[in-house]
């Protein structure tokens, strides 16, 4: 027995400045496990309910901060800390809602990771160590591809790019090979684009937010980039579309620019993209309930991952759907979409027993957390998603896995 003897929580500041939670376990043997929680721009509807105090995305979290010291906390303490799956039960079942939203997907996720960590430092394990123990894991010795979001639209940039993120991504086997190709190619972007635009900002994930609405445009630019570095054999481009950003219910169609376009049109784009482009990758190319034109596409792009973002949202019940309807060979996994640890490890194991390539990934609103690596490592997940290089809050999660695989290769 490991019992949890104090639980403690902070407001601080994400990567914009928007209030989240930073929740710290402490056992009886003073062994402790923190998590930070992100906070995203760009969410599915079926996300776990993130609680703000105005009910709006920029928010404080006072209301949630309160659930966690006031309701979570007297009911934790006192549990064994390596008992993962009895925490994360009675998480679920106090807040008692399909999305969490009586106690937070914010609060219940820094609670259950905080917890899983405190769980590592317990057994003297690494996290990523720790929680091969908690699922069950198809091991393999695949470097994660990194992918690096160069170029940023949607809800991450003020541009009316309507295509949310551009990502190059490096087809080497290390780690620091492909985030010494990343800078490269960004340095090279940077100055293709200077030269084009002059100064432009970088949107939220660290991107260059370019001042067009040509969604091929941008893929230009990277191709530039990518000839200019002499590096075209060792590199592929993915697409974050993130179409429901852009859909209207209404009439059924898609904004792009100054155009409308049916789910047929926009089928027809990703084929010519791929056609023109070595695209690795589309997630989100339509309307999060459209698992039908996900379907067609992953049919008709045979040798491009389709790949569920707000289709899937790390749910369980949602993945199932999307893999029998034949809609995706790809999924994100971000763990504050579903809010606990145990829920997010079944949904990585569900997909990998099901041949669906697993993306773990970060939040336009990120912290100092390095969890996302160490999940990456724990089930050697096909890829990993933490922006471009340079922001604090996505180098430290590049730089996590660059020490898990530093250890690995000196062992």
């Amino acid at each position: 027995m490991n019992p949890i003897k104090s639980i403690k929580v902070d407001i601080i500041n994400d990567s914009r400045n928007i209030p989240t939670l930073s929740v710290t376990v402490t056992t009886e043997e003073s062994k402790t496990g923190n998590c930070m929680v992100p906070s995203g721009a760009s969410t599915g509807k079926y996300e776990a309910y993130e609680l703000r105090d105005d009910d709006t995305s920029h928010g404080g979290v006072t209301k949630a901060k309160e659930n966690i010291l006031e309701i979570i906390a007297p009911v934790i303490i006192g549990k064994d800390v390596t008992n993962q799956k009895n925490i994360d039960d009675t998480l679920i079942k106090l807040d008692g809602t399909k999305n969490k939203s009586k106690l937070g997907g914010n609060s219940i996720l820094g609670v259950s990771f905080a917890c899983g960590k405190a769980g590592a430092s317990t057994m003297g394990k690494e996290f990523y160590e720790y929680m091969r123990m908690l699922a069950e894991v198809s091991p393999n010795e695949i470097c994660p591809l990194l992918y690096f979001n160069l170029i940023n639209g949607g809800k991450h940039a003020k541009t009316g790019l309507a295509f949310q993120e551009y990502h190059i991504v490096p087809k080497v086997d290390s780690v620091t090979e492909a985030l010494d190709i990343a800078q490269k190619i960004e340095n090279i972007l940077g100055e293709i684009i200077k030269e084009k635009y002059g100064d432009v900002e970088k949107g939220d994930e660290g991107g260059y937010a370019v001042p067009t609405e040509n969604i091929r445009e941008p893929l230009e630019l990277l191709s530039q980039a990518v000839k200019k570095s002499g590096l075209e054999s060792d590199i592929m481009f993915a697409l974050d579309v993130a179409a429901t950003s852009f859909y209207d219910e209404v009439t059924k169609t898609y904004k792009v620019g100054d155009e409308r376009h049916t789910k047929e049109e926009l089928h027809d784009t990703y084929v010519s993209l791929a056609e023109a482009f070595p695209i690795l990758s589309i997630e989100d190319p339509f309307y999060e309930e459209d698992f039908e034109s996900f379907a067609k596409l992953k049919q008709d792009l045979s040798k491009v991952i389709i790949v569920g973002d707000d289709l899937t949202v790390t749910n369980i019940e949602r993945v199932k759907k999307a893999h029998e309807l034949g809609s995706i060979s790809g999924l994100i996994v971000k763990p504050n979409q579903i809010g606990t640890l145990t829920e997010t490890l079944d949904v990585i194991t569900y997909a990998q027993k099901n041949g669906i390539h697993c993306i773990v990934s970060h939040r336009s609103g990120e912290t100092m957390d390095d969890m996302i690596a160490d999940i990456t490592e724990a089930f050697h997940c096909f890829g990993m998603k933490s922006g471009a290089r340079g922001p604090k809050e996505r180098e430290v999660k590049y730089a996590r896995l660059v020490k898990i695989h530093n250890n690995k290769n000196s062992n």
